[in-house]
């Protein structure tokens, strides 16, 4: 595709398109209560809801029309084959955190990637509950509500250090010897790391069994904004693969992050695998 900046009417359609998805899903969030939307439980049991089937149809609709020729790939919709032979394909999460939608948490967010060639181009992260918008695009920067965002300036791991991960990842790492102040759990994986990005989280760590539809716009708002997330070797995520899961996940300032990713080596991988991020 065509170099593309912020500015862009397709960013602003993809930003339009999470916007009204989240009020679609907005319909049923009940802030503190169990929310209104009927509940059932997919293949393996993890629960969804009739909300997250909506917001993934409105997607579909709205993003196919705008890159028809991308592929599709979505948490809510059965995978095929087909995106594979495509060189861009639209990747979306339409609740990420169902568990926190459900339960009234608004650390819930809708999630859109644009990927080229196996690496996102545009990204959009948007938490309707909390009014936040995510959005990067590659080479142009990350913005929170239309203001530039950075990663932390920390340039050392340390017990002040504000990071966020699964409470029994996070007992694991202390006893492999990294110092940090464990921040309350953010249902939202994309919105984990996209707080990342803007700093308000110092690093991040996510259990094995992500998904692309997690993962890959808050992997590009991170990277525009100054940060990495990568996999235990290091190398950064290639997205559109057969399988879509991912192993143990490290997103930190680029400043920190081998620091961040050897100690995450140091935890068996074995030990730490777990359903939920």
């Amino acid at each position: 595709m065509v170099p593309i900046a912020h500015g862009d009417g397709l960013v602003a359609s993809f930003v339009e398109a999470a916007r009204g998805a989240g009020t679609l899903a907005l319909a049923f969030f009940r802030p503190g209560a169990v929310t209104s939307a009927g509940i059932s439980h997919k293949a393996g049991g993890s629960p969804v809801t009739e909300a997250d089937y909506l917001v993934d149809r409105f997607l579909k609709q709205r993003l196919e029309t705008l890159v028809p020729e991308a592929g599709w790939l979505s948490e809510e919709t059965a995978d095929t084959s087909a995106r594979l032979s495509k060189d861009i394909v639209l990747v979306v999460d339409p609740i990420d955190g169902t568990r926190g939608f459900m339960r009234g948490d608004g650390a819930w967010a809708i999630a859109i990637a644009l990927v080229e060639q196996g690496r996102p181009l545009i990204g959009v992260v948007h938490a309707p509950a909390l009014g936040e918008t995510y959005v990067a695009v590659r080479g142009a920067g990350a913005w929170l509500n239309d203001t530039a965002i950075e990663v932390s300036k920390l340039v050392v791991l340390g017990a002040t250090a504000r990071v966020a991960a699964p409470v029994f990842l996070a007992e694991r790492l202390r006893e492999a010897g990294l110092q940090f102040a464990l921040q309350p759990k953010i249902p939202s994986l994309a919105l984990r790391f996209a707080n990342v990005a803007s700093g308000v989280l110092d690093a991040g760590f996510a259990s094995e069994n992500a998904h692309d539809w997690d993962i890959a716009a808050a992997d590009l708002i991170l990277h525009e904004a100054g940060g990495r997330l990568a996999s235990l070797d290091g190398c950064a995520i290639v997205y559109n693969r057969r399988d879509t899961r991912h192993g143990l996940l490290t997103a930190a300032p680029a400043q920190i992050h081998a620091e961040v990713n050897a100690a995450a080596r140091l935890v068996d991988g074995g030990a730490v695998a777990q359903k939920n991020s």
